[in-house]
């Protein structure tokens, strides 16, 4: 939010989906409950200052969570997401190696990790989004994909229901 506000406001008057990372991108699950809802709360309140909206959605630094991670921003009445397909944008690979990544890995209801500082993503973004049109794919909002009621964040970064016991 610091670093980026203008490309904030670009992509949340495109129509954007704006979701919060943390305010210092620290690792989540090392901090204490207080210091998780400071560090959410501050870019909250920066992401509004720029939207006029509130966050309801946090992506973990790192992809680092924990249950009281969750349980903790949950209380907040914030959703915590979770990628289960990695460009691997941001060790600068090429346009190639990023869209093979994606493409190889997707599955229905996959959240993809791009990253918008990314090198070369821009290059690969119009190749992956044709071809998982082609592939019947919709592309849509994260909270679209989000299942409601209990629901834990499995091995693999994707929502699944709680089993009732």
């Amino acid at each position: 939010m610091d670093k980026y506000p203008e490309s904030v406001k670009q992509l949340y008057d495109a129509g954007m989906e704006i979701a919060n990372h943390s305010d210092s991108h620290p690792h989540m699950s090392k901090l204490s409950d207080k210091e998780i809802m400071n560090e959410v709360t501050l870019c909250n309140e920066k992401i509004e200052a720029i939207t006029g909206e509130q966050v309801k959605l946090f992506r973990c630094p790192y992809g680092e969570y924990d249950d009281n991670v969750i349980s903790t921003i949950n209380e907040m009445d914030i959703d915590v997401i979770q990628w289960n397909v990695d460009s691997l944008d941001w060790k600068d690979l090429s346009a190639e190696d990023i869209y093979v990544r994606v493409t190889s890995n997707v599955v229905p209801g996959s959240i993809v990790l791009f990253h918008n500082a990314a090198k070369h993503t821009p290059d690969a973004l119009a190749d992956i989004i044709e071809f998982l049109l082609a592939e019947g794919y919709e592309i849509v909002p994260v909270s679209e994909l989000l299942l409601t009621g209990e629901y834990e964040i499995d091995h693999a970064g994707m929502m699944v229901a709680k089993e009732s016991a």
